[in-house]
């Protein structure tokens, strides 16, 4: 430390212990001080704070005060007052903390509202990007949930290769603010989903508390339908859909309707009660181009309350 540096650190200490008698109590008995300590070097963050959604804390005025202010997250501030600073004498510093311990001081508040379980085995937590990887406290660019930046360029920081799907010709308009990541993705972890479970789709949430998010927006392939389709009822929607972007018409994963179908519908068996796979004979000539728009016939290819065949 530079003589001016410990200079001024002296007369904080002195500033303290006389204008603020019994404040600082005897070494190596940690004590809470109070924000507006605090707030006496602090002032550039304390000066907002009141914006912050953590300030109820404060302003409640009933909360102990291991969970008020500024000591709530970063422990009681004695020996950081005493020592006149220094990140080593604040029980809880974010920026040199591990990642578990960070998501361990969190959670002490806002296990609340997000799973525990959930969150400890999430992709994000098992890649070490926890709480402070994503929101900023102090220096918040968005309005709420004190993100670094805006959601969608928050998530590309590490998801380049989505960023590229959402730049292709037919794509869920993310990228034009229509909608956000958040309303198919949940970024604290899910329940395991109830479709696709072999592949386990990553921190996608789910919708009326079993199916996927697709369906609070495409509301009418919901069902439940007289007639399943299969690959819908138990694959999901990425069966046949790339979600986040593709070069072909309606997301799918191929150009043209047919070999996509084919995917499944490429043996020996005929439709029974409930739905079998159908063999491409004589009568649906894939050559013809009249058979090569399977959906021209099977309209209700999601599913259907009149026909086996997903006929209109």
């Amino acid at each position: 430390m530079r003589r001016g540096e410990r200079f001024q650190a002296c007369l904080i200490r002195a500033a303290f212990f006389f204008l603020i008698p019994g404040l600082i109590p005897a070494a190596g008995a940690a004590d809470y001080v109070g924000s507006n300590v605090c707030r006496t070097c602090h002032s550039d963050i304390y000066s907002t704070f009141y914006r912050n959604p953590h300030f109820k804390s404060v302003a409640s005025g009933k909360e102990k005060p291991e969970n008020t202010g500024c000591e709530g997250c970063h422990g009681p501030g004695s020996e950081h007052v005493a020592a006149g600073g220094g990140r080593d004498t604040i029980p809880m510093a974010f920026s040199a903390a591990p990642p578990g311990k960070i998501l361990d001081t969190c959670l002490r508040c806002h296990a609340q509202t997000i799973s525990r379980a959930n969150i400890r085995r999430s992709v994000h937590t098992g890649n070490d990007v926890v709480c402070t990887n994503c929101h900023s406290v102090h220096h918040s660019q968005t309005p709420k949930f004190l993100l670094q930046k805006k959601q969608v360029d928050l998530c590309y920081t590490c998801h380049a290769t989505v960023r590229a799907q959402f730049s292709m010709p037919f794509k869920h308009r993310v990228n034009e603010g229509f909608m956000q990541c958040t309303d198919c993705h949940n970024p604290h972890g899910t329940y395991p989903p109830t479709w696709r479970t072999a592949d386990r789709p990553r921190m996608v949430d789910q919708a009326q508390a079993n199916e996927e998010p697709c369906l609070k927006c495409h509301i009418d392939k919901r069902g439940p339908f007289v007639f399943e389709h299969p690959a819908v009822r138990f694959e999901g929607c990425e069966t046949c859909h790339n979600p986040h972007g593709s070069v072909n018409a309606r997301l799918l994963k191929r150009p043209v309707v047919f070999t996509m179908c084919l995917e499944c519908h490429s043996g020996l068996g005929t439709f029974g009660p409930l739905g079998g796979i159908p063999r491409t004979d004589t009568l649906h000539n894939l050559a013809d181009p009249r058979y090569q728009n399977c959906t021209t016939c099977h309209v209700r290819i999601h599913g259907s309350n009149s026909n086996i065949y997903f006929f209109r």
